[in-house]
């Protein structure tokens, strides 16, 4: 999953293998007939009906809660509607061979339904809403729809038997579509699919192989009244492509040049992980204002969903340049190899996220690299990115009692927190910081060897273990990290890592950027990442000098604890009224702040609070501060190193 800073559910142990159309589900699993129609998803509902062989006597079905991916019980049950049961089977099942029956939720578990199936029946017929009206915020619980297009996740819409593994559940689905719309998905069609015409001859009905509801819920579908597909680095094998459906035709018009970029990311992650673990691969984009905007891995596609224009304007394609690497890697690291916690067999089995630091830092790491590898970023693009983010880590309060392990540990409390007083409270920051992590990692094996190996060989081997596979889960814990890297480098990496996670030290990792050929300084201009990042978002960043975050209303997003504003009686929520007694703006801010420097006056501001006003004044006499990476003179560039492409033909 990624968000700037800011998966699963497979076996533990043991390999397991999800290739499509495998065969009948093992001793004691069970069998589902799933359809799903899109036609009414404009209006913000989906409709369901599932068909489940079953033996009379008592059963208990459970609608997913721990969704793969996203670390935590996200499942949205709350948007499940009209879940209605009917048992059919002979005479004996009620009367004409079908029974109504009544289900019961568990008073504890709210997942959980409780039912006897009567006897005389053998299956039961399910009929179940999404109401897909949730706000385009959050994860695939989120807005998911619009009048033109729809990203539809397996799991909304299927309930199973408890206690049972999802690799043992056998799927046979089917979709039915609005007129005109395509579609995109890592699912095969039947053979005798022939894109069919449903009952109403506004609708298309497809018809998809059967798959082990593992591999069901793993493969997304993105459909659209907009919608085009491209193949990507045509000579590699397996075959890739960017499946992109929008609100409208216009921004589909992806620039050849960005096309080009996408398939040098596919041709640099060959070289990188020198495997593939898919039959072939799909990146499924949804550009659109109107979803929630986040990326979800998966082992054969990626759900990845950014803002409207997003591939026609070149500054958004920059901002959100490492989406697509980021969930690509998670195909290797996060899919393939697998924290032990989070190899759960089921989805109401609890996932450990520990390990997330490598789950998401490593790919954060390796995801940003692939981006400038790929062109997607240019090298100083990727420097201001690792600057900023080096920078608010640097000035993070909350890291002097929340470790980087805790973050971990706690990311499924952490995923639904924010806001306000954020850098105090700290969050799933083990994206950025694990990525400083890993960099450092990176650098020190490349000093430790005179550049002869680098983290490139510990994800070949690491990540590509066994070569071009299947889909299928490799876990691994601490101590297989430990050795991939010892494999890599000696070194004594448990102490390494552990110091870097147990620490509760004020200042982030920089050693990284250190051993790279730089060093995290200030400067009084922002650099140009932090420019575009400003331009986007519509919001001034004053943390490196007042500490805090502003928009263009004047409402302040954070306020840093124990920063110059924080010690003014600012925070979170307040709005700013006026600058040094005039009006606010945010380009008189900054010149107030600009004026600051050496001797120059305090910052004097109106602020308004659930309306109350008054006057604060800043004490800072610092001028603007925006954070830089500067080259050190005399030492090896290991930074420009990382970055150079590797893949032949480039």
């Amino acid at each position: 999953m990624k968000g700037r800073w800011c998966a699963a559910g497979l076996m533990l142990g043991s390999v397991w293998a999800g290739a499509q159309g495998s065969g009948p589900p093992a001793a004691g699993g069970r069998e589902i007939r799933l359809s799903v129609d899109l036609t009414d998803a404009p209006r913000k509902m989906v409709h369901a009906t599932e068909t489940l062989a079953v033996t009379p006597g008592p059963l208990t079905l459970v609608y997913p809660k721990w969704i793969p991916g996203e670390h935590g019980p996200t499942g949205p049950i709350d948007d499940q509607a009209g879940f209605v049961i009917v048992a059919r089977g002979a005479k004996g099942c009620g009367a004409g061979g079908a029974a109504w029956v009544k289900w019961e939720r568990d008073k504890v578990e709210m997942y959980a339904f409780h039912l006897t199936v009567p006897q005389g029946c053998a299956t039961l017929e399910m009929k179940m809403d999404f109401l897909a009206t949730a706000a385009p915020s959050g994860f695939s619980a989120g807005a998911s729809t619009s009048e033109n297009l729809a990203m539809l996740s397996w799991n909304t819409v299927v309930v199973c038997p408890d206690g049972m593994s999802a690799a043992d559940v056998r799927v046979t689905p089917s979709l039915v579509l609005p007129s005109a719309w395509q579609f995109g998905t890592a699912l095969k069609l039947s053979a005798e699919d022939a894109d069919q015409l449903c009952q109403k001859t506004e609708c298309r009905s497809l018809h998809f192989k059967p798959v082990s509801l593992e591999t069901l819920i793993d493969s997304p579908v993105l459909a659209g009244k907009y919608f085009k597909e491209i193949a990507l680095a045509p000579e590699v094998t397996p075959k890739h492509f960017l499946d992109m459906a929008a609100d409208g035709p216009e921004d589909l018009e992806l620039s050849p040049e960005h096309v080009a970029d996408f398939s040098r990311l596919v041709r640099e992650t060959g070289a990188l992980y020198q495997s593939r673990h898919y039959g072939e691969y799909h990146f499924l984009v949804t550009l659109s204002d109107s979803v929630a905007h986040f990326g979800l891995e998966h082992h054969e596609s990626s759900d990845d969903r950014v803002a409207a224009k997003t591939f026609v304007e070149d500054d958004r394609f920059v901002l959100a340049g490492d989406l697509l690497p980021h969930e690509f890697t998670h195909s290797w690291n996060g899919k393939y190899r697998r924290p032990a916690g989070l190899a759960t067999s089921n989805y109401q089995q609890p996932m450990e996220g520990d390990l997330l630091w490598v789950y998401e830092g490593l790919t954060q790491y390796l995801g940003d690299v692939l981006a400038a590898r790929s062109g997607i970023w240019t090298p100083e693009q990727y420097r201001g990115m690792l600057a900023q983010s080096a920078a608010g880590l640097d000035n993070w309060p909350g890291r002097e009692w929340r470790d980087l392990q805790d973050t971990a540990t706690m990311a499924q409390v952490l995923y639904n927190a924010g806001g306000g007083w954020d850098n105090w409270r700290r969050g799933t920051d083990f994206y950025g910081e694990g990525e400083l992590v890993w960099l450092d990692v990176d650098t020190t094996i490349r000093k430790l060897t005179d550049g002869k190996k680098s983290l490139n060989d510990f994800a070949a081997a690491f990540e590509g273990l066994g070569g071009n596979t299947a889909p299928k889960v490799v876990p691994y814990t601490f101590e297989d990290v430990v050795a991939g890297l010892n494999a890599v480098a000696a070194n004594d990496w448990a102490g390494f890592l552990r110091a870097r996670l147990d620490t509760n030290q004020a200042h982030a990792p920089l050693g990284g950027i250190e051993n790279g050929g730089y060093r995290l300084t200030y400067a009084p201009r922002p650099n140009v990442w932090s420019a575009m990042v400003e331009a986007q978002s519509e919001t001034v960043d004053f943390w490196f000098s007042l500490g805090l975050r502003v928009n263009s209303a004047g409402v302040l997003g954070d306020v840093m604890k124990g920063g110059p504003a924080d010690k003014a009686g600012l925070g979170p929520g307040m709005k700013l009224v006026a600058v040094n007694g005039r009006e606010f703006t945010p380009a008189l801010l900054r010149a107030a702040v600009h004026e600051t420097e050496g001797a120059g006056p305090a910052v004097e501001l109106i602020v308004e609070n659930t309306g109350y006003y008054k006057v604060v004044k800043v004490d800072y006499h610092g001028g603007e501060r925006y954070p830089v990476l500067e080259r050190v003179a005399g030492t090896p560039d290991r930074l420009e190193e990382i970055l150079k492409p590797e893949a032949a033909g480039k």
